[in-house]
């Protein structure tokens, strides 16, 4: 057993090995609203049902648990490990401001992708198809075996110690931030780099390029995709998603009815040729 694991109580120790054992569940079910929030919800439940005895409040942390979820799978349980820190700190705090949960699991998600992917995606999983690659090339049958065994291994280690890095840097974090009275100031920190992710995502995801152009003796003379640019670089996409978000909190539009009909108006759209 490693320092790391000492250090934390038998029982605190149990429910996040259960929370470990979940997390390869993470994106069993992906959903384009939420991607691996069910997933992250299951995660969760051993730790809820530990920190939680009042059905109610159990019910609102596993609301918060189904909210927006998506980051490298190596990197996710460490955030599983920070989240159960700050419910626990929720339980027995009736003054703790549970928005700071979701604020800064949403602020985490976009850095650790990052290295996450990196590290996991583009270095470690290169090395171990270069190294089963040259073994397969040789004959040898334990290429395959070994491309997993270099790959997993590794993830499935910062996942387990993850777990319970998150859980202890969070306990020992948000105590100094409460007695400092900076939680307000982390929440907003949180929710302004959360934002900023969503944004970035927004501009790369939703694309929008129009194809209307009149033409006058074979020269352009109207660009209506250049003149929109010339208004405000990606305005569509940033207009479909302010409307969608206004459908989905304003008129409590359902998700589904709101993805088929985006399907509907792009395939309707790229038919009259608009874009």
């Amino acid at each position: 057993m490693s320092k790391l694991t000492k250090s934390i109580s038998p029982e605190e120790r149990s429910f996040l090995k259960k929370a470990f054992w979940r997390s390869a569940t993470l994106y069993a079910a992906v959903s384009p609203a939420k991607q691996g929030a069910s997933g992250f919800c299951y995660s969760m439940m051993p730790c809820i049902n530990h920190f939680y005895k009042d059905s109610e409040k159990k019910k609102q942390a596993l609301s918060r648990s189904m909210s927006y979820f998506n980051t490298t799978i190596p990197c996710s349980t460490f955030i599983m490990g920070l989240v159960a820190s700050m419910e626990k700190e929720n339980s027995q705090k009736e003054e703790f401001d549970t928005n700071s949960i979701n604020a800064v699991k949403s602020s985490l998600m976009g850095p650790l992708a990052g290295i996450g992917d990196s590290i996991f995606w583009g270095v470690l999983r290169v090395i171990a198809a270069g190294i089963a690659v040259s073994m397969g090339q040789s004959g040898n049958l334990l290429a395959p075996i070994v491309f997993l065994l270099l790959f997993n291994i590794p993830s499935i280690l910062v996942r387990y110690y993850g777990t319970f890095l998150g859980y202890k840097l969070g306990s020992e974090y948000i105590q100094k931030v409460y007695a400092s009275g900076l939680m307000g100031i982390l929440t907003k920190a949180a929710s302004i780099v959360g934002l900023i992710m969503v944004g970035g995502m927004t501009a790369q995801m939703v694309t929008f390029t129009s194809k209307i152009e009149v033409s006058m003796n074979g020269a352009s003379i109207l660009n209506l995709q250049s003149m929109l640019d010339q208004i405000f670089v990606g305005i569509v996409p940033l207009g479909i998603t302010l409307l969608c978000y206004y459908l989905l909190k304003k008129k409590n539009m359902s998700i589904n009815v709101l993805i088929i009909g985006i399907i509907v108006l792009s395939i309707l759209v790229s038919v009259l040729g608009i874009a």
